[in-house]
């Protein structure tokens, strides 16, 4: 399985997003009547908009990226090493400007690919349009305009594990434990992080989360080709703000 793919020409990354605003009252209009009307298709019998307003962290046009972390495989002497970095802050223009030059970089390797966990669903187009809209110019790896899928570089472990069944959802957390893939315990959750960051003011908590989520991607790829997973001796993280 993917043995035409070599892990070192793959940007591992994942992304924890939040709310655009801390709260539905801070929401300025008329963007909080498009809320109205865009949650008006998945709101519960009874349920308002405010309500359902934790959720706006999961689309690009109510939410924002507050940390982008990414992974890198690299040979020694022999020996796989892994390099996390992550850029993360208040000022998501910011942390979008630092990120933007290392795809870029990236994708004058040969046969390079970004990989995330559901990713093609969510990260990638995610991260497309929150750069389009900070008015930043789209990294080639990630425009699809005018591309069929297969010519794009996005690998997915999500849909690697679907095996055709499109009805298949399973959370990275899920096939971590059933791969035997060693991660720290974590009291935090995808559901938490909009409080983490907004109450707890705690983003190095948030970022430590995103980090081992990316460890845990590339350990699951690593297993998906039938590899040795890396020792954590060999991963080293190098966070950024």
């Amino acid at each position: 399985m993917l043995n035409h793919l070599s892990p070192e020409n793959i940007l591992f990354l994942d992304i924890e997003t939040v709310p655009a605003w801390a709260s539905y009252q801070e929401v300025p209009d008329p963007l909080k009547s498009l809320w109205d009307k865009k949650s008006e298709y998945f709101r519960k019998e009874g349920q308002s908009a405010e309500q359902v307003y934790p959720r706006a962290g999961i689309y690009a046009e109510f939410g924002k990226i507050i940390c982008i972390s990414c992974g890198m495989i690299l040979a020694k002497n022999g020996e796989r090493e892994v390099i996390i970095k992550s850029y993360f802050g208040d000022d998501e223009k910011d942390l979008l400007g630092k990120f933007i030059p290392v795809i870029e970089k990236f994708s004058k390797r040969s046969q390079a690919n970004l990989c995330a966990h559901n990713g093609k669903e969510f990260d990638f187009p995610f991260l497309a349009r929150r750069i389009l809209i900070n008015r930043l110019k789209l990294p080639a790896m990630l425009d699809t305009a005018g591309k069929k899928p297969w010519e794009t570089s996005f690998l997915d472990t999500m849909e690697l594990w679907r095996f055709g069944d499109f009805k298949n959802y399973t959370s990275l957390e899920l096939l971590s434990h059933v791969f035997g893939i060693k991660t720290p315990k974590n009291d935090l959750d995808g559901s938490m992080v909009a409080s983490v960051y907004y109450e707890e003011k705690n983003l190095k908590r948030i970022v430590t989360y995103c980090e081992q989520d990316v460890i845990a991607l590339l350990q699951l790829f690593l297993l998906f080709k039938g590899e040795e997973i890396i020792p954590d001796r060999h991963i080293q993280l190098s966070a950024d703000q």
